[in-house]
């Protein structure tokens, strides 16, 4: 299974939290994203998205095929992200487009093996894989794409 973790990209300051939008940079990094990921993107891509309108519009410079799943808000936490993508043991490949702090404990539990406060930069996607060596699962990073090297 293919877990990609795309941290939504630059958005305004502002309340309410669900409501900001991209900045122009923030679309200009979706973008730059996208078409790295359009170039190289796994086959059976299942999108799943915040309902956040940052998240929202991140994952639109990608595609227009994806979910709204509530359970990736800021608010919640890596049981969560891990419940909606089923992640080891699902097929195919899962997309989370979301937040920090979840997305960085989910990448520090999934390479560390416990939760750990790491960063994701604003815009940037991480891509992992998982694979059974000697009857042991194992996880790899096979990319790290930040959005200004896109």
């Amino acid at each position: 299974m293919d877990l990609l973790l795309w941290r939504h990209a630059e958005a305004v300051d502002g309340i309410p939290d669900h409501a900001r939008e991209l900045t122009a940079r923030g679309h200009r990094q979706a973008e730059a994203v996208a078409a790295w990921l359009k170039a190289r993107k796994p086959k059976r891509l299942r999108v799943l998205a915040s309902p956040t309108m940052r998240t929202r519009q991140t994952v639109a410079a990608f595609t227009d095929d994806f979910e709204v799943v509530d359970t990736l808000s800021p608010d919640h936490g890596v049981a969560d992200l891990l419940g909606a993508t089923g992640w080891p043991d699902g097929g195919g490949a899962v997309m989370i487009v979301g937040h920090q702090p979840p997305l960085g404990r989910l990448a520090a539990l999934l390479l560390s093996g416990q939760e750990a406060d790491w960063t994701i930069k604003k815009g940037a996607l991480w891509w992992f894989t998982n694979r059974v060596r000697n009857g042991e699962t194992q996880t790899v990073l096979r990319a790290v794409i930040p959005a200004d090297l896109a």
